[in-house]
């Protein structure tokens, strides 16, 4: 199989009560737009399923699927992705991305989530000269924490955590964005398919047969995420820190900028070995809450608050 390049809904096409106005970002997998409810006049996020792998569309609205072998491979991933719409519509959680609507059009899935303003942790990480600063990143990572607890409460797992999918809203509050396991799901139903994962964030379970997947992979993306902002740089990918460990220890690489307690659990949650990891979510978040002045947490908040109404 080969990838397409595939044409997105054009501004101003009318959807199921909505308006595209415009494409919001690009993947192998979907498209996300920014559109308005045409009812209320409120903005929203509408996220397309459309692998480029095995569906087709030139123009119009209607998705083409090439083979027999394509369509089946794409209707099951259409299942996990309306599926995953229908778990993720039971979440609410201030850190998790709400889910307002899912439904069926243009021979598709579309998935509608609230449209959150601010700026994802990948471009203020980047923007800065420095690391970020070990109350701050405790105090986003914490909460986020919260919403991940939720996610896996519901027997599903994120799958693609990573800087670039955690955002920070006006209010220095994160939220969790873009779920990977329908990809996953997908993935794993077809050898032809690209993989699902993002290299340096998806833990070694993600690769290969995936049969020790569990909420301990999302620990793992987590404590790469928190590398990721010590580091400014993707860590090293697992599958190659399997054949030849290069990674430095956030202990070594954060002496002096972070505590060791930090630098530790940060670590810990890198063990290739799924059982050496933080036995839970809530552990590893009971971990980063330790040691951590309310007044300190608020401050930097607040900074990050300040950082975005300055735009």
């Amino acid at each position: 199989m080969h990838s397409n390049q595939n044409s997105p809904l054009p501004p101003g096409y009318q959807l199921e009560g909505y308006e595209i106005r415009k494409l919001l970002s690009a993947g192998g997998f979907s498209f996300v737009y920014i559109a308005r409810e045409l009812e209320s006049r409120s903005t929203v996020a509408i996220k397309e399923y459309m692998p480029n792998i095995l569906a087709l569309r030139k123009e119009g609205d209607k998705v083409h699927v090439p083979t027999n072998d394509a369509a089946a491979g794409f209707r099951f991933g259409l299942k996990c992705f309306f599926e995953e719409g229908r778990s993720l519509a039971n979440i609410e959680h201030k850190n998790i991305v709400r889910v307002q609507n899912f439904f069926r059009a243009n021979d598709t899935v579309y998935m509608v989530m609230q449209y959150e303003r601010g700026k994802s942790l990948q471009e203020y990480v980047l923007a800065r000269d420095t690391h970020l600063p070990e109350p701050m990143l405790r105090s986003i990572f914490s909460q986020l924490l919260n919403g991940l607890r939720e996610v896996h409460a519901q027997k599903l797992l994120h799958l693609d955590l990573k800087p670039a999918n955690i955002y920070i809203r006006l209010d220095g509050s994160p939220v969790l964005l873009d779920f990977g396991s329908a990809r996953m799901t997908l993935n794993e139903a077809s050898n032809n398919l690209p993989p699902s994962y993002t290299p340096g964030f998806a833990a070694p379970e993600q690769y290969g047969d995936r049969q020790n997947l569990g909420p301990w992979s999302d620990v793992y993306s987590i404590g790469a995420s928190m590398y990721a902002c010590l580091q400014q740089a993707a860590p090293q990918a697992a599958n190659q820190r399997l054949n030849k460990d290069l990674l430095i220890p956030a202990v070594k690489l954060g002496r002096g900028k972070y505590s060791r307690a930090l630098l530790e659990i940060i670590d810990s949650c890198m063990a290739l070995d799924y059982m050496e990891r933080p036995p839970s979510v809530f552990a590893l978040q009971k971990s980063l809450m330790e040691d951590v002045a309310d007044t300190g947490q608020r401050g930097w908040l607040h900074r990050i608050s300040s950082m975005f109404t300055q735009d």
